[in-house]
C-alpha cells in the first residue's frame, strides 16, 4: 500500500502541488534515512560533513560562489559555483558553539556562546563563573578561501548566541548586533537582567580595531528593580515555565534580523517580538513590542517580507530538542506566526506549522529560513530540523500555504532528537540546507510560483541581513 506521503516520492514532477490537503498521519513517516519530497523539488547533491569537524553543523552565509557553514567545532567553506558539483574548499577547526556565521568582504564573523578558557582556537570549555572565561565573536580573514586566518576576537556580555551584520551608510564600517541570553547571578560577565544587546563596530580598513561601542538596553520595563525575580512590568515572570506549556522570560534576544535599506530590524527575544529603528546604527531603538501568551514559548527568529510590511516570527518550542511536530502539540505551537505591520504596529494574522507528523525520536520545530525572491508574492523556505525543509507562500498572511517540501526519515546516525536541518536558505537559484550530521544539501525547486526567482542574483546573503529585490510592477 502506498501512503499519501510516499506517493509524493514516486510521482515525479507532475504539475502544481497542493500540500495542505495531505493528511498528517504517523504511518506516513519515512523510514530512517529515506528521502520524501514533493514532486516540484529536486535533490541536487549532498556533501557530507567534513571529518575534522566533529560536532553538528549550524547556520550558513553566502558570498559570490561560496557558501560558509558554521559548526560547533568551527566552520567550512564550500565552492558552489556549480551547485550540482558543490565541493569543500576548507574547514577551520575552532571550537566554541554555536558558530553562527556572517560574512562581509574578506571578513567572517563567528558567534561563540560557549564559555572558554581563552579566545583561541585551542581553547577548552570553562565555567562562566570564572571571571577570566571568554565568549563573544571571532573574526577571520577569508581572502584566501583555502586558508582562512583568525585575526581578532571581541568579548561580549553573555557571549554571542547569534550575530547580525549591519553595514553603516558610509561604507566605512559594519556593525555586529550580538544577541545572547540566559544570565546568571554567578556569572561575572553575564548577570541579570541582561536586557540588552552588544553592538560591535568593525572598521573595514582596520578590522583588528573592532570593539564593542554600545550595549543598548532594549527592555527597560523588564528590569527587576526590587529583586523578587519578577520583571517590573509583570512580563512572563522571572522564571520560565516548564515545557510544553510554558512561556520564556525575556533576558536578552535570541536573534535579530535587520533590513538595513529600510532602517528597521525585528528581534525575537525569548518572551517578546520587537521592532527596532536602526537608522542610528550604534543606537538601535525599540518601536514596538508584541507577546503571544496563547501559543508562543520561545521567540526564536524573525524574517521580513520584501516590502517590509510583514514579519514572520518563529517559536522554537522545546529549544530544538523536542518532538513537537505531532498531534499532541498541535498546529499553532512550535510554529510560525505572521504579523502585518500596520501604522507601525504589529498585528497577528495567522500561524503555519508543517502538517506532516514526525516520529517521537525526531526533533522538529520552526527554525531558520529566508525569502525566495518572487515578484508579487511572499514566499519563504525554512528549516524544521528533522521535519525537513518547507516552502511556504504567505502572500495571504492569514492563510499561509505550503507549496513544497523535502525531508528524510529519522536520523539514525545520531542519538534521538539530535538531527535535521538547522537552516534552509535560497541563494541564486538553489536551496541550501545545513544538516546537523549529514552535511550540506543542495535542492532545486521547479514550480511556476517560484521559477521567476531564478533571474534574481545576489552577491551576498547573510539571512539575518535582509537585502531587497526588485518589486517594480508588483501585481
Amino acid at each position: 500500500m502506498i501512503t499519501p506521503r510516499k506517493a509524493l516520492v514516486m510521482l515525479g514532477a507532475a504539475g502544481a502541488l497542493v500540500l495542505t490537503a495531505l493528511p498528517a498521519q504517523a504511518s506516513d513517516i519515512p523510514a530512517p534515512g529515506e528521502i520524501a519530497m514533493s514532486p516540484n523539488i529536486e535533490h541536487v547533491t549532498n556533501v557530507p560533513k567534513p571529518g575534522v569537524l566533529t560536532d553538528i553543523h549550524t547556520d550558513m552565509a553566502f558570498q559570490g560562489d561560496y557558501a560558509y557553514v558554521g559548526n560547533y567545532a568551527g566552520f567550512s567553506i564550500y565552492d558552489i559555483k556549480h551547485p550540482k558539483k558543490t565541493t569543500l574548499v576548507s574547514s577551520v577547526v575552532c571550537p566554541g558553539g554555536q558558530m553562527d556565521v556572517s560574512v562581509y568582504g574578506n571578513l567572517l564573523f563567528g558567534s561563540v556562546d560557549s564559555s572558554r578558557n581563552n579566545d583561541s582556537c585551542n581553547s577548552t570549555s570553562q565555567s562562566a563563573s570564572i571571571k577570566e572565561s571568554w565568549e563573544g565573536v571571532r573574526i577571520f580573514d577569508i581572502s584566501d578561501k583555502t586558508n582562512p586566518t583568525y585575526i581578532k576576537s571581541v568579548e561580549t556580555n553573555c557571549g554571542s548566541h547569534t550575530n547580525t551584520l549591519v553595514p553603516d551608510k558610509t561604507g566605512e564600517n559594519v556593525y555586529i548586533y550580538v544577541s545572547s541570553y540566559s544570565p546568571n547571578a554567578n556569572f561575572p560577565d553575564c548577570k541579570p537582567p541582561h536586557d540588552l544587546i552588544s553592538v560591535i563596530k568593525v572598521p573595514l580598513n582596520n578590522p583588528t580595531a573592532a570593539a564593542v561601542v554600545g550595549t543598548p538596553v532594549l527592555f527597560p520595563a523588564d528590569r527587576d528593580t526590587n529583586g523578587d525575580g519578577i520583571p517590573d512590568d509583570g512580563g512572563y515572570g522571572g522564571v520560565s515555565l516548564p515545557y510544553p506549556n510554558g512561556k520564556s522570560a525575556t533576558s536578552g534576544c535570541h536573534d535579530i534580523t535587520a533590513y538595513p535599506e529600510k532602517d528597521i530590524a525585528a528581534g525575537a527575544c525569548m518572551g517578546d517580538g520587537i521592532l527596532l529603528d536602526i537608522s542610528d546604527r550604534e543606537h538601535p531603538r525599540v518601536t514596538e513590542v508584541v507577546r503571544d501568551t496563547e501559543n508562543f514559548a520561545f521567540w526564536h527568529s524573525a524574517t521580513f517580507n520584501n516590502e517590509g510590511t510583514k514579519v514572520i516570527f518563529t517559536d522554537e518550542l522545546g529549544g530544538g530538542t523536542r518532538a513537537t511536530c505531532n498531534a499532541a502539540i498541535g498546529a499553532n505551537r512550535g510554529a510560525n506566526a505572521y504579523y502585518d505591520l500596520v501604522g507601525g504596529k504589529l498585528e497577528r494574522r495567522g500561524y503555519f506549522k508543517i502538517a506532516r507528523h514526525q516520529a517521537d525520536t525526531e526533533n522538529c520545530v520552526a527554525h531558520n529560513g529566508s525569502l525566495i525572491p518572487v515578484k508579487g508574492r511572499d514566499i519563504m523556505v525554512q528549516a524544521w530540523y528533522q521535519g525537513g525543509i518547507s516552502v511556504v507562500d504567505f502572500t495571504d498572511s492569514a492563510n499561509p500555504q505550503e507549496i513544497a517540501f523535502f525531508e528524510r526519515g529519522p536520523d539514525n546516525t545520531a542519538p534521538p532528537l539530535s538531527g535535521g536541518f538547522w537552516s534552509a536558505y535560497y541563494y541564486n537559484g538553489y536551496i541550501y540546507g545545513s544538516d546537523f550530521n549529514l552535511g550540506l544539501d543542495v535542492l532545486r525547486i521547479n514550480d511556476p510560483r517560484t521559477n521567476q526567482a531564478n533571474s534574481v542574483k545576489f552577491d551576498l546573503l547573510n539571512a539575518q541581513t535582509q537585502p531587497s529585490y526588485a518589486e517594480h510592477g508588483r501585481d
